[in-house]
């Protein structure tokens, strides 16, 4: 016997008693009462009202590309954020982190400072209107509590109305996890054992420092140079693919261009090289590379044959993330 559907009666008087329903996740009951899975019940109602996506939630930004990097690439980075308004009383720091234990969208330590995750599923489509609302809530939770995630009003400030845009914008690399703690050394017991599971498992990952958002990073079979670029995507194209049908588009020996794919609005090349090939010596190519790349992207001319060729190459092993 087919089963029988629960009446809507319940979740929606629940609704009406108790407000904004919390987000929780999928398969969980739904925080109503309507005895439903969250994602049956109002989960379904979150997801008919999320706002139309915003394909480049970080343009207008300092460093947009360094956003998309960290949000996309970069296991373990922290960034010193600077509010618009000044830090309010009692927060002496806000800091964004790629990612923060537990996956929490933010958290407020003991001595009041911010850390807020970049890397986290949002309820909507506007990912940075999603943090904004995230960055406001942690400004003033209590002192030594996570930030849990909720559903944000499409009227929202974003992070464009919270940040500075004239602040500076300066990653800094870790090779491990360490800045979830503030005292990381003397960690003991399962908050020590995460720490070491996570760190276990982040990917080596360096910034150039002579090219903009440039990440360098090393795997077991071999390295490679991610590098997110701000140009409009046909014009990218056109100028990597002039490039590559020149014999101009690699990093040297033994490196080539793969392909790229698509973060957040923005293109993102990449490029294998040898395991050999570490960050320091990525440095000089990548700036000799920016160069070639320059000039090419100030080209006009129609693409000849090859050059099509290279580009249809180069489109068929492109890939959207986000």
């Amino acid at each position: 016997m087919a089963k029988k559907r629960r009446p809507q009666t319940k979740a929606a008087g629940a609704r009406g008693a108790t407000g904004d329903i919390p987000v929780v996740s999928a398969r969980e009951p739904c925080p109503c009462g309507s005895g439903r899975r969250y994602k049956a019940c109002h989960g379904r109602e979150a997801a008919h009202s999320a706002t139309e996506l915003v394909q480049r939630p970080f343009e207008g930004l300092p460093n947009e590309c360094d956003w998309v990097a960290l949000r996309e690439l970069v296991p373990a980075a922290t960034v010193r954020l600077t509010l618009a308004e000044g830090l309010p009383e009692g927060v002496p720091s806000v800091t964004l982190a790629t990612v923060l234990p537990m996956a929490w969208p933010a958290l407020r330590r003991d001595s009041g400072a911010v850390l807020v995750g970049l890397q986290n599923d949002t309820a909507s489509g506007d990912l940075s209107r999603d943090l904004a609302d995230t960055l406001r809530r942690a400004l003033t939770a209590e002192p030594g509590t996570p930030v849990s995630a909720q559903r944000v009003p499409g009227d929202g400030p974003r992070l464009q109305d919270l940040l500075d845009p004239k602040g500076a914008f300066t990653p800094t690399l870790h090779e491990g996890f360490e800045f979830w703690l503030e005292d990381a050394a003397n960690a003991t017991g399962e908050v020590a054992a995460s720490l070491e599971r996570a760190n276990a498992a982040a990917i080596p990952t360096a910034r150039l420092t002579g090219v903009e958002a440039a990440y360098w990073c090393e795997t077991p079979e071999k390295n490679h140079l991610r590098w997110v670029m701000s140009h409009p995507e046909e014009k990218l194209l056109d100028a990597l693919a002039r490039l590559h049908a020149a014999g101009a588009s690699s990093l040297g020996d033994n490196t080539r261009l793969v392909g790229s794919f698509r973060a957040h609005g923005l293109t993102v090349p990449v490029w294998d090289l040898p395991r050999g090939m570490g960050a320091e010596e990525t440095e000089k190519p990548a700036a000799e590379l920016a160069e070639r790349l320059g000039e090419a992207l100030a080209s006009d001319e129609p693409l000849t044959p090859e050059q099509r060729r290279a580009r249809g190459g180069l489109t068929n092993r492109q890939v959207t993330l986000s």
